[in-house]
């Protein structure tokens, strides 16, 4: 795994890189650890892109809040905010870069229409799988290239989950050729818009909470969301009983990013605890059995 000084994390961070999390920190025990009554007392919060409904995408940020307070004897709390009750969810990285919170837990192809390299953290139409992006981010140098391109927002990231292959979504109507696309008015996440609008689709991007209503009024036509077991939790079987499969994304990894200022004062002590905390909770294995015992 590639690793990285936190010492050096901390000074970049203070002089403009950002992260919510010591990417990659060493291992290596400190000559003179700082005791426990040294270490500073930290309280940041943390909003979220996803309601509370959703356990698995949701919950994997209160996982990572509790590993990172039991990692510091509950010096270090992270509160999680659901969408919505700090910044919608679609303004989750935008309230970090404001310094409205010191971090959140997103998906960062949201943030595509400012510039599509924004999706390539999460996962694209045909790209790579679960195990392949993890592969990337982890160990080929992904983290450093995806946050070479955040440091002009002001925002680091890491890994923060994988939900795996995402489902085609759920349509009003079936879709048989084509032409059947032309006008089609769906939400979906990412640069996958761009692909479907090639076919005269007529892309939206919805945050979790709002697509059930969109779709039971006619707003949109169809939505796409992870796959059977939060597609079940939001409902969208009752309003939009067709289920298509198209290669929308092979894996969709979520990140958690946080603020320059934040991660500097963190501390070495911190910052391995932020670094550690994105490991417990990697969202597939929940999924994937979850979503197996919903089928």
């Amino acid at each position: 795994m590639t690793r990285i000084s936190r010492r050096k994390f901390v000074a970049g961070a203070a002089t403009g890189g950002v992260g919510l999390a010591a990417a990659a920190c060493d291992q290596s025990v400190p000559a003179a650890p700082a005791s426990v009554s040294e270490r500073p007392e930290l309280r940041w919060r943390m909003t979220s892109s996803f309601p509370p409904s959703l356990d698995t995408i949701y919950g994997a940020a209160k996982v990572f809040s509790k590993a990172v307070a039991d990692m510091t004897d509950n010096r270090f709390q992270i509160q999680v905010f659901a969408a919505g009750e700090i910044v919608g969810g679609l303004q989750a990285a935008d309230a970090v870069t404001d310094g409205t919170v010191e971090s959140c837990h997103t998906a960062s192809y949201y943030y595509w229409g400012k510039d599509p390299t924004f999706a390539l953290a999460t996962g694209v139409p045909f790209g790579l799988n679960s195990r392949m992006q993890n592969a990337w981010m982890w160990e080929g140098g992904g983290i450093e290239l995806m946050n070479a391109f955040y440091k002009k927002y002001d925002i680091y990231g890491l890994p923060g989950g994988n939900s795996g292959a995402q489902m085609g979504g759920w349509y009003r109507r079936e879709i048989n050729t084509p032409e059947d696309w032309k006008g089609l008015k769906i939400r979906i996440g990412g640069f996958g818009g761009a692909m479907v609008s090639k076919l005269g689709a007529v892309p939206t991007q919805i945050a979790a909470a709002d697509i059930y209503p969109a779709l039971e009024k006619g707003t949109i036509d169809a939505a796409e969301w992870v796959g059977p077991y939060d597609d079940e939790k939001l409902g969208f079987a009752r309003v939009a009983p067709v289920v298509h499969h198209h290669h929308r994304a092979a894996a969709c990894q979520v990140q958690r990013v946080g603020a320059s200022q934040a991660i500097a004062g963190a501390g070495d002590d911190g910052a391995a605890a932020l670094q550690l905390g994105c490991h417990v909770h990697h969202g597939l294995p929940h999924g994937k059995n979850s979503g197996t015992r919903c089928i």
